[in-house]
Formats: structure tokens, sequence, C-alpha cells
């Protein structure tokens, strides 16, 4: 299993792909500089029946804002699917205090149209960013809702690591073709988010 770019393998390794069940074949990608959203508005269709969004190093202009998603439909920009979804963290503060593990009530959904919170609060300092990946199932179904799991570890603005994990579906059997990204304020400063595919 590996890496493809352009029917070319450009990363080999037997263990990439195995979290994914197949190879991971390149789409596109975005770069944020100071930017209120990230869409990707294109290649998410039949080809796949599985795709994944990886986010390295993605950095928030205000600080202890979340980074969240949301998507639609067709050509349609109002990104406000319903989503029922799950969330839950492992914490560690830097100075080893209030290490935790629970469920997050407030950052998940229950049949609602709002952005998906994919992260605990997001610091703005210089170092500080979140980052992992997105899988979504399936998107273009005309029979099945969408799932979707998502994991990130972020660098809270407390000083904190947080080992996120989200999963849940969209209540639409209408395929999905576009996914937007943003934070719940401000705009996304720097970072860089991939579109792959999985045979």
């Amino acid at each position: 299993m590996g890496l493809i770019s352009n029917g070319t393998t450009i990363f080999d390794n037997g263990s990439m792909g195995s979290g994914f069940g197949g190879n991971l074949n390149f789409i596109s990608s975005a770069t944020a500089s100071a930017s209120a959203s990230i869409e990707f508005t294109s290649g998410i269709d039949s080809t796949y029946k599985e795709y994944v969004f990886y986010f390295n190093s993605i950095h928030p202009q205000n600080d202890g804002v979340y980074f969240q998603f949301q998507s639609d439909t067709g050509t349609n920009t109002n990104y406000n699917q319903t989503i029922t979804s799950t969330f839950f963290r492992a914490r560690l503060e830097e100075a080893d205090a209030n290490a935790n593990l629970g469920y997050r009530t407030g950052d998940d959904l229950a049949q609602s149209t709002s952005f998906q919170r994919l992260t605990a609060p997001v610091g703005n300092q210089n170092d500080e960013c979140c980052s992992g990946y997105l899988q979504i199932y399936n998107p273009s179904s005309s029979v099945f809702v969408k799932h979707f799991i998502a994991r990130l570890n972020t660098y809270q603005n407390t000083d904190a690591t947080n080992d996120q994990h989200v999963a849940g579906y969209f209540n639409q059997t209408t395929p999905l073709t576009r996914f937007q990204f943003k934070m719940s304020s401000g705009n996304i400063d720097a970072g860089q988010i991939l579109l792959f595919g999985v045979n």
C-alpha cells in the first residue's frame, strides 16, 4: 500500500494504508493563509467509496476556538446538512495536571444542521495548532446515510494536549459533494488540508 499522486507511488509503506483498507490516492490540497474557510467543491464523487481529509498544523487567528466542518449536496453552499454525532477526548496539561478522559456532550450534535466540532479549543500562540484526519464513507450513495470518523490532536489554549475522537453520520441520502472547514470564529491563519480517495 502506498501514497499515490497522479498515478505515481510517492510513498510506499504497508502500515500507511492499513487503517484505511486500501491505497490513498491524492486528489487535491489547500493551504490556509488568513482564510475565513477552506472548501473542497470538486473531486468528491462516486470514484471512491471512502475519502480522507488530512489536517496538517491548522493554526487559528483567534485564541480558544474550535476547528469544525460541514457538508452540502450538489452545488449548494449552505453547508447545513443534518448531523448526529458523538465526541470524546483524552486530555493532559503540560504541568501534568487535570488528566481526564470523557464524553463531551457540548461538542456532539443531535439532528443538528450546525457545524461539527473536531477539536477542543485551539490556542493561537505561534506554536499552537491542531492536526489529524477525517474519514468520509460513501458520500455519493443515494441510498444510505453518510458516516464519518475523525481523530485529531489539539494544542489547547490552556497548554494541554487533547486527543479527540469524533464520529457520526449525515442523515442524508442525497450524495454529498462538497465540504467546508473553518474555525468557530476568526480565520484559519495557517495550515494545510489534503484530500485523498481510498481504493
